[in-house]
């Protein structure tokens, strides 16, 4: 009969090998009551369960026993169970992060677009190209893709001039979106159809005097034109650099 494996982290929780979850499924119940008995014994403030999607058929046995939901994905789900009341869970992801681009070329213009999907009655309203970070990336490639994915212009990443912090986004998370300034590297424009309805380059005093942008556009513009950035830095000892990012005033 197989049994649940799991190793004690650093801050008083089990954490149960999903290798065992899968080996245990023909009897998943009889392994969880041995297994919890174990816990008790030993004293566990929290246990972790993540299930990996190729035996969801235990889900409702684990709830069944206390265990509720932490986080998801398309390959497991994260169950918790606090042993011992008042017990600290840290809760999952709690923030988006996006990034958008600054990009001005030699001729004083600044690259925007207007959205396809905006609030029915509403003209076009010019905002920077961007969008959310894939899992795993670094802001400056972020901000870099983005652009190019949008507009169809290349750019090299230059600094980070801005950044704002708000809660109450989507799903009731907060969202942390940066402002990169880019170099133009081309200026052919290849417009995203499925996103974009208008990509242009407009002179950057027509945008600034356009009342249809959002001041908050206009600010982060600013922040660009006068300089107010942090350039990438590097640290001693964070390396591999595919791993780790830093932002400040360099010398």
């Amino acid at each position: 009969m197989n049994n649940l494996v799991w190793e004690r982290n650093p801050f008083g929780g089990a954490v149960v090998s999903p290798e065992s979850v899968i080996t245990c499924e023909p009897n998943f119940l009889d392994s969880l009551e041995r297994a919890h008995i174990s816990w008790n014994e030993e004293g566990f403030k929290v246990i972790w369960l993540e299930i990996p999607s190729a035996v969801y058929s235990v889900l409702p046995m684990a709830c069944d026993n206390g265990f509720i939901f932490h986080h998801a994905s398309s390959e497991y789900v994260m169950l918790t169970l606090a042993l011992q009341k008042g017990a600290h869970v840290p809760p999952y992801a709690t923030h988006y992060i996006g990034i958008g681009g600054v990009v001005i070329n030699e001729k004083d213009e600044l690259l925007v677009v207007s959205e396809r999907y905006r609030s029915s009655g509403r003209g076009p309203s010019y905002k920077l190209p961007g969008g959310a970070l894939q899992s795993g990336e670094h802001l400056a490639d972020a901000a870099v893709r983005e652009v190019l994915e949008e507009t169809g212009v290349n750019t090299v990443f230059d600094s980070i001039s801005f950044f704002r912090h708000w809660h109450g986004y989507r799903y009731g998370k907060s969202d942390i979106y940066f402002v990169a300034k880019l170099i133009p590297l081309s200026d052919e424009i290849t417009m995203q159809e499925e996103e974009i309805s208008e990509c242009l380059w407009m002179p950057v005093s027509d945008f600034l005097d356009n009342r249809s942008v959002h001041d908050f556009n206009k600010t982060i513009v600013n922040a660009s034109i006068k300089n107010y950035s942090m350039k990438q830095v590097t640290i001693d000892g964070y390396e591999p650099p595919e791993r780790y990012e830093f932002f400040g005033v360099s010398d």
